[in-house]
Protein backbone atom coordinates (compact mmCIF):
# COMPACT_ATOMS: atom_id res chain seq x y z
CA UNK A 1 0.00 0.00 0.00
CA UNK A 2 1.43 3.32 -0.89
CA UNK A 3 1.94 6.15 1.81
CA UNK A 4 -1.10 8.40 0.75
CA UNK A 5 -3.54 5.51 0.75
CA UNK A 6 -2.16 4.02 4.49
CA UNK A 7 -2.52 7.87 5.67
CA UNK A 8 -6.12 8.38 4.48
CA UNK A 9 -6.82 4.90 6.06
CA UNK A 10 -5.43 5.66 9.11
CA UNK A 11 -7.16 8.93 9.31
CA UNK A 12 -10.24 7.17 9.03
CA UNK A 13 -9.49 4.54 11.85
CA UNK A 14 -8.63 7.61 14.53
CA UNK A 15 -11.35 9.67 12.79
CA UNK A 16 -13.97 6.66 13.58
CA UNK A 17 -12.65 5.49 16.71
CA UNK A 18 -14.28 6.97 20.04
CA UNK A 19 -11.21 5.87 21.98
CA UNK A 20 -7.28 7.10 21.51
CA UNK A 21 -5.68 4.50 18.88
CA UNK A 22 -2.09 3.66 19.18
CA UNK A 23 0.67 3.92 17.00
CA UNK A 24 1.66 0.35 18.01
CA UNK A 25 -2.32 -1.14 17.00
CA UNK A 26 -2.03 1.19 13.77
CA UNK A 27 1.58 -0.33 13.21
CA UNK A 28 0.30 -3.85 13.09
CA UNK A 29 -2.86 -2.87 11.13
CA UNK A 30 -1.09 -1.58 8.32
CA UNK A 31 1.84 -4.19 8.97
CA UNK A 32 4.29 -1.34 9.11
CA UNK A 33 6.97 -0.17 12.04
CA UNK A 34 5.48 2.32 14.67
CA UNK A 35 7.80 5.05 13.65
CA UNK A 36 6.17 4.91 9.55
CA UNK A 37 2.77 5.60 11.74
CA UNK A 38 4.20 8.39 13.94
CA UNK A 39 5.49 9.79 10.59
CA UNK A 40 2.55 9.12 8.76
CA UNK A 41 0.59 11.25 11.50
CA UNK A 42 3.28 14.33 11.71
CA UNK A 43 2.53 14.10 7.57
CA UNK A 44 -1.40 14.29 8.45
CA UNK A 45 -0.76 17.05 11.01
CA UNK A 46 1.13 19.14 9.16
CA UNK A 47 -1.66 19.13 5.69
CA UNK A 48 -4.29 20.61 9.11
CA UNK A 49 -5.54 17.73 10.45
CA UNK A 50 -6.75 18.13 14.23
CA UNK A 51 -4.86 14.98 15.06
CA UNK A 52 -3.83 15.15 18.85
CA UNK A 53 -1.36 12.62 20.35
CA UNK A 54 -2.12 11.44 23.96
CA UNK A 55 -0.75 9.17 26.59
CA UNK A 56 -2.75 6.36 25.03
CA UNK A 57 -2.60 6.86 21.40
CA UNK A 58 -4.17 9.54 18.26
CA UNK A 59 -7.68 11.31 18.85
CA UNK A 60 -9.32 14.11 16.65
CA UNK A 61 -9.76 17.78 18.36
CA UNK A 62 -13.45 17.23 17.77
CA UNK A 63 -13.59 14.21 19.73
CA UNK A 64 -12.12 16.37 22.94
CA UNK A 65 -14.72 18.55 23.22
CA UNK A 66 -17.49 16.35 22.04
CA UNK A 67 -21.04 18.32 23.97
CA UNK A 68 -19.80 18.70 26.46
CA UNK A 69 -19.09 21.98 29.18
CA UNK A 70 -15.32 21.76 28.48
CA UNK A 71 -13.26 24.47 31.17
CA UNK A 72 -10.17 25.43 32.70
CA UNK A 73 -9.19 25.34 36.19
CA UNK A 74 -6.38 26.27 37.62
CA UNK A 75 -4.42 24.05 40.21
CA UNK A 76 -1.22 23.69 42.11
CA UNK A 77 -0.37 20.39 44.07
CA UNK A 78 2.66 18.25 44.75
CA UNK A 79 3.85 15.46 42.06
CA UNK A 80 2.91 13.00 45.11
CA UNK A 81 -1.04 14.70 45.09
CA UNK A 82 -1.50 14.31 40.91
CA UNK A 83 -3.54 10.37 41.43
CA UNK A 84 -5.60 12.07 43.87
CA UNK A 85 -6.02 15.24 42.05
CA UNK A 86 -6.95 12.91 38.67
CA UNK A 87 -9.09 10.13 40.84
CA UNK A 88 -11.09 13.10 42.43
CA UNK A 89 -11.98 14.56 39.12
CA UNK A 90 -12.75 11.14 37.15
CA UNK A 91 -14.84 10.14 40.10
CA UNK A 92 -16.59 13.58 39.77
CA UNK A 93 -17.46 11.86 36.02
CA UNK A 94 -14.91 14.66 34.89
CA UNK A 95 -13.06 13.85 31.62
CA UNK A 96 -9.32 15.91 32.46
CA UNK A 97 -8.40 17.01 28.40
CA UNK A 98 -5.37 17.91 29.37
CA UNK A 99 -2.35 20.02 31.06
CA UNK A 100 -1.18 23.16 30.09
CA UNK A 101 1.86 25.13 32.19
CA UNK A 102 3.26 28.72 31.11
CA UNK A 103 7.31 27.58 30.64
CA UNK A 104 9.21 30.96 30.60
CA UNK A 105 11.32 30.04 27.67
CA UNK A 106 8.65 27.80 25.44
CA UNK A 107 5.75 30.06 26.26
CA UNK A 108 2.58 27.71 26.89
CA UNK A 109 2.98 24.13 26.27
CA UNK A 110 -0.01 21.82 26.13
CA UNK A 111 -0.17 17.65 27.10
CA UNK A 112 -2.77 16.32 26.00
CA UNK A 113 -4.64 13.78 28.78
CA UNK A 114 -8.04 12.55 28.07
CA UNK A 115 -8.42 10.98 31.64
CA UNK A 116 -11.60 9.56 32.22
CA UNK A 117 -11.36 6.96 34.78
CA UNK A 118 -9.00 6.10 37.62
CA UNK A 119 -7.48 3.46 35.36
CA UNK A 120 -7.06 6.02 32.49
CA UNK A 121 -4.89 7.98 35.74
CA UNK A 122 -3.33 5.03 36.98
CA UNK A 123 -1.68 4.43 33.22
CA UNK A 124 -1.09 7.55 33.27
CA UNK A 125 0.94 7.52 36.19
CA UNK A 126 2.58 4.32 35.35
CA UNK A 127 3.43 5.30 31.74
CA UNK A 128 5.13 8.35 33.93
CA UNK A 129 6.94 6.25 36.01
CA UNK A 130 8.25 3.69 33.58
CA UNK A 131 9.19 6.47 31.14
CA UNK A 132 11.32 8.37 33.63
CA UNK A 133 9.40 11.52 32.39
CA UNK A 134 8.23 13.86 34.86
CA UNK A 135 5.37 16.19 35.46
CA UNK A 136 5.16 19.30 33.19
CA UNK A 137 3.70 20.62 36.54
CA UNK A 138 7.13 19.87 38.24
CA UNK A 139 8.42 22.51 35.74
CA UNK A 140 6.64 25.20 37.80
CA UNK A 141 6.47 24.23 41.24
CA UNK A 142 2.87 22.39 40.85
CA UNK A 143 0.89 25.06 39.00
CA UNK A 144 -0.96 23.85 35.98
CA UNK A 145 -4.54 24.15 34.07
CA UNK A 146 -6.41 21.42 33.20
CA UNK A 147 -8.84 21.43 30.72
CA UNK A 148 -11.99 19.36 32.14
CA UNK A 149 -15.23 18.44 30.19
CA UNK A 150 -18.65 18.09 32.28
CA UNK A 151 -22.22 17.85 31.85
CA UNK A 152 -23.07 21.08 32.33
CA UNK A 153 -22.28 24.44 34.39
CA UNK A 154 -23.72 23.25 37.50
CA UNK A 155 -21.60 20.35 37.11
CA UNK A 156 -18.12 22.43 36.81
CA UNK A 157 -19.55 24.51 39.89
CA UNK A 158 -19.70 21.04 42.11
CA UNK A 159 -16.15 19.70 40.81
CA UNK A 160 -14.63 23.47 41.03
CA UNK A 161 -16.29 23.15 45.19
CA UNK A 162 -14.88 19.45 45.60
CA UNK A 163 -11.12 20.86 44.40
CA UNK A 164 -11.27 23.73 46.53
CA UNK A 165 -12.25 21.51 49.54
CA UNK A 166 -9.23 19.44 48.68
CA UNK A 167 -7.12 22.26 48.34
CA UNK A 168 -5.85 22.05 44.37
CA UNK A 169 -6.69 25.44 43.18
CA UNK A 170 -4.48 28.00 42.83
CA UNK A 171 -4.49 30.67 45.41
CA UNK A 172 -6.40 28.27 48.29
Amino acid sequence: MDGNLRRSKVLTMIKGSDRAVSASFLAREFGVSRQVIVGDVALLRAEGKEIIATARGYIVQNVVTKNLYARKIACCHTSEQTINELYLLVDLGVRVDDVVIEHEVYGELTGYLGIESRADADLFVKKLATSQSRLLSELTMGIHLHTVSCRNKKHFDEVMDAMKEAGYLVGE
